[in-house]
């Protein structure tokens, strides 16, 4: 018999029948021909669900908050709402859904691109499903939930990198399609695991002293729940690829993650138990009340990086991997597997092998590779100024709006451009704040640019809307989703409400 516990959702968190989405309740379309029928939508409620969003919702076909047809009608205690295709829809002066050709979406904005969202979902599923991998969304690098009910359709779950970042993955994924929900964090306080025991199915702790802190309210939870959470620990294997040590974990003095001379000082009676390691007893040791191991050293990699890392976590830690108490490892993020070039087949391959040597299911949690080339973040020309080089000034900026062009340092792909000098005319484009170093990069285009260009940055729809900010009281980009047709649906936009309340 495995000695695998069966992976489920308890009841606890099973989900409940409802509507697309779960802001506003869903009244089916009242037909024109009877628009006397009983779908109401009380305007109290329908004003109140709005608020929060400045008066506005997304309606966006399956993913709608209210879903709407080319015909359908809706009856207000009074008045009524009717939908016309392509247009903006109001009810008395709100806003309803705004749905706009991609050139015509105002600037600054964030625009999701749907089809290219479910290519990626497609291919991740692909490795799922040939793999028998879990495949959880890391939302530390895309959280925008408006289409979680579409990724659901491809993954696993979520995972997540505290409590605001969790409860949003049971809210809009685990709850509604049963889909789990996983969380780590380098310290959770007490309150925290007050808050995430109930909603997660995997908790992983970053250190013996935080698992020894927690183990006893943890362990009592899951004996209650009949195994759910389950929890495991991050392992540092002091050995990474990534080059740049901003995102490097196994750099020297790193903080994320338990070395294997870490835990050799806390197993050394546990090691020299038995030779055999599967006959070892974790009770009374930390092992206890464990169930897998996480570790995330990769970063915008292909296969080849995790293939070799895999073979140092096996050189270390195979002696834990192989206990039947321990049920699942965690491969972390950073994994491009939905790039053209990312061998997928090799990663399946490597995954069913894992698996069955150490009866263990396998875990995968990538940002990037869900979102990564889905999405755009549109600007337009401001001005143009001159020092030495033509320098044109956006209403977008790399500190509030793309800060990773800062911090990694890097320059953002942008249609229709190309490198400094290639073309007649070449450009410094930089941010409208007062921060000197506010610069996104030069480029070259095939005609000058003027006060009202648009411009297109791509591969935008990660590490951009979660790290954004209002610096210099700058505006945040508004969101919008591109549907098959070819429009851009509304789905957040934001002001100077949304500046002061964080003050």
């Amino acid at each position: 018999m495995s000695r695998r516990r069966a992976s489920r959702i308890p009841d606890r968190r099973s989900a409940a029948r409802r509507s697309p989405g779960n802001s506003l309740p869903y009244y089916p379309p009242v037909s024109p021909k009877n628009k006397t029928d009983t779908h109401i939508l009380p305007l109290a409620l329908f004003i109140e669900k709005l608020s929060p969003l400045r008066n506005t919702v997304s309606v966006f076909g399956g993913l709608a908050k209210i879903v709407f047809s080319p015909s359908s009608c809706y009856n207000f205690p009074s008045g009524s709402l009717y939908f016309e295709p392509a247009k903006t829809i109001s009810f008395r002066g709100i806003i309803v859904e705004k749905r706009l050709p991609l050139q015509q979406v105002p600037t600054p904005a964030y625009v999701i691109d749907l089809p290219a969202l479910r290519k990626n979902g497609e291919r991740l599923k692909y490795v799922s499903d040939n793999s028998g991998a879990h495949i959880l969304l890391a939302q530390k690098a895309f959280s925008s939930y408006s289409v979680y009910p579409e990724l659901a359709k491809y993954i696993s779950g979520t995972t997540a990198s505290g409590y605001f970042e969790a409860q949003l993955g049971y809210e809009e994924m685990g709850k509604p399609f049963g889909k789990e929900t996983h969380v780590y964090a380098p310290a959770f306080t007490s309150e925290d695991m007050d808050k995430l025991l109930p909603i997660c199915d995997h908790i992983i702790f970053n250190s013996i002293a935080q698992w020894k802190t927690h183990r006893a309210k943890a362990s009592a939870f899951a004996k209650e729940t009949g195994g759910v959470p389950s929890f495991g620990l991050r392992i540092n294997p002091e050995y990474s690829e990534i080059e740049t040590d901003l995102y490097n974990p196994c750099v020297t003095g790193s903080r994320l993650g338990i070395r294997k001379c870490d835990l050799d000082n806390e197993l050394e009676d546990f090691y020299a138990s038995s030779d055999d390691p599967e006959s070892r007893k974790v009770e009374g040791t930390i092992l206890e009340g464990l169930s897998g191991l996480h570790f995330h050293t990769h970063c915008e990699q292909g296969f080849e990086p995790l293939f070799r890392t895999i073979k140092v976590i096996e050189e270390k830690f195979s002696e834990i991997l192989m206990l039947p108490s321990i049920t699942w490892l965690n491969l972390g993020g950073g994994h491009h597997i939905s790039k053209d070039d990312y061998d997928r087949d090799g990663l399946i391959s490597e995954v069913k092998r894992l698996s069955e040597k150490y009866n263990v299911t396998v875990y995968l949690e990538p940002g990037e590779a869900v979102a990564i080339d889905a999405g755009y973040l549109i600007g337009s020309v401001l001005d143009i100024v001159e020092n030495g080089i033509k320098i044109a000034i956006l209403d977008v900026s790399a500190a509030c709006h793309m800060p990773d062009v800062l911090e990694m340092p890097y320059r953002p792909p942008l249609q229709g451009s190309f490198e400094a000098g290639e073309k007649e005319y070449t450009y410094r484009l930089g941010g409208n704040t007062c921060l000197a170093g506010d610069v996104i990069g030069d480029y070259s285009f095939e005609a000058p640019l003027e006060v009202g260009s648009r411009l297109y940055f791509t591969d935008m729809a990660m590490y951009t809307m979660v790290k954004n900010n209002t610096f210099n009281g700058m505006p945040l980009p508004s969101i919008w989703i591109l549907g098959d047709d070819g429009l851009c649906t509304l789905v957040k936009e934001f002001g100077y409400e949304d500046f002061k309340m964080r003050l």
